[in-house]
This record gives C-alpha cells, structure tokens and sequence, in this order.
C-alpha cells in the first residue's frame, strides 16, 4: 500500500469527478490520501471530504500564498488548534514560506509560519511545511522553534538544497518527493532522494500539480504516486513493493492519529 501523503482534493480541479479519482488511486495501490488545507476559510470543504471517507485524513492551516489574507485571528495557533481537535485532522499545515513568488507579504508568512508552529507543539501534530526560494529563514525559523519545544514535521515537495534537507533530518523531520522526481531537469533533488535516510522518506503528489513522467502535462491525482513511488524505488535500488512498505511505515510513525487500513 502506498499512502499519498500530501493532495488536494478540495480543488475545483476534482469536483466533478472525486469519487472517480478516489476509486482510481485505490486501484492504483494507493490505501491512504491526505488532503491539505491551505485556507481556515476553506477548511470545511477540506473536512467534508476527509469526514465522507474513511481512506481520507486533513490538516488545516494557511497557505504561505494566503498568509496575507487568512488573518491572524482565523488562523492563530488559537483558532488551528481548536479545528484539530477533530478525528479526521492529523497534521497542521501546510504552512512555510514562498519567496518564489512573494504572493503575500514575508512578515505575515513569517508570522503565519510561527503560529503554525506553535499550533503543531500545542496539538502534537505533524507540521507540513512548504518552503520554495526561503531556505535559509525555513532553517532559522524551524531551529529557533524547536528550541522551545519539540515538534514533528514534514517538507513537503522537497525542492530546496542540501543545507535545509540535512538541517530537516537532524531535526527529526522527514522529507516527501513529488512527481518533480521524474522531471529531466531534477538531478539535485535525485541527489538528495538518494541520501535521505530511509525511515525519513515520504511519497506525494501535491495533485493536482506536479504530474510525474509519464502523466506529466495531465492534470495529477492520487493515483499517479504509483509512478514517483516505482521511480524514486529505482533511483534508490529498491524494490516497489520495499518502498511502499517504508514510506507507509514512516507516514503512520508521524501522523500519529491516522489508523492503518485493515490488511
């Protein structure tokens, strides 16, 4: 069974046809999804569709792009910590910081980023973080914060350097892989899927972005891990079946509330 770790089935990119995608990543292999939240304005469709089935969990947080908008008040350590409570909200997240495209302004992703982690040491729930072209402030926020108190934590669609990948495993974080794997010019991130430890090493779509070869230029869905999974086996001389059992095993170590399906 794989587990696709980070999706967003809330998109309108699947409302037409969810049921279909969800039925497609379960012929695919793929036993669990996790949908993300990026809004709190957004988060009851999030939690609708976690709720609907019992193969589906969420997380609730801000976007680093929505950081500017969401509000402080809606989406404090306060107010994310409330909405966790639910069964269905394993993580916290996804929260970071985007200097790529500066969609809104790095004070409030700072804050933003803060609060999420205050949210995750309070609830003892995983952070999802997302860091683009911010690596050196993803570092000093992460190690300040863990300073004053452990938390869990994934990078998700790791496309940053080493530095922030070597500071993220000696944190105790792990590292998931999307389809960019798969693309011609992602050596320096085959570079490092290859050194990860492998009890640190998640799998993901990020669907509906992100299409692995040989679905790339489609949109993505669940069921397309398979591909990223078979690849990143390969690149690391596994067998898929080896690292369907690992990147499980791991997801279920850190997402503590989510229940494995019966076998």
């Amino acid at each position: 069974m794989l587990v696709d770790s980070h999706c967003h089935l809330d998109f309108p990119d699947f409302e037409d046809e969810l049921e279909d995608v969800i039925a497609h990543a379960g012929a695919a292999g793929v036993g669990t999804m996790v949908t993300i939240g990026t809004e709190v304005a957004r988060f009851d469709r999030v939690l609708a569709i976690a709720s609907a089935h019992e193969n589906i969990y969420c997380t609730v947080g801000t976007h680093p792009h929505e950081a500017g908008t969401d509000g402080e008040k809606d989406a404090g350590p306060e107010r994310l910590a409330a909405l966790a409570v639910n069964d269905k909200v394993i993580g916290i997240g996804e929260t970071g910081l985007d200097y790529h495209y500066d969609n809104a302004p790095r004070a409030a992703q700072l804050m933003s980023f803060r609060a999420h982690i205050q949210a995750a040491r309070e609830t003892g729930l995983a952070l999802i973080v997302h860091s683009r072209d911010a690596d050196g402030d993803t570092i000093k926020i992460l190690s300040e914060e863990f300073e004053k108190g452990a938390f869990g934590a994934v990078m998700h669609c790791f496309t940053a350097g080493r530095e922030l990948a070597d500071a993220a495993v000696e944190l105790g974080f792990y590292i998931s892989f999307s389809g960019i794997l798969t693309f011609k010019n992602a050596e320096a991130v085959r570079e490092i899927a290859r050194a990860v430890p492998a009890d640190r090493l998640l799998v993901e779509t990020d669907a509906p972005y992100l299409a692995p070869v040989p679905k790339r230029g489609k949109r993505n869905e669940p069921a397309y891990l398979a591909h990223t999974a078979a690849y990143l086996a390969e690149l690391r001389g596994m067998t898929p079946e080896a690292l369907a059992e690992q990147t499980t095993a791991n997801f279920f170590r850190l997402f503590t509330k989510a229940k494995a399906p019966a076998a």
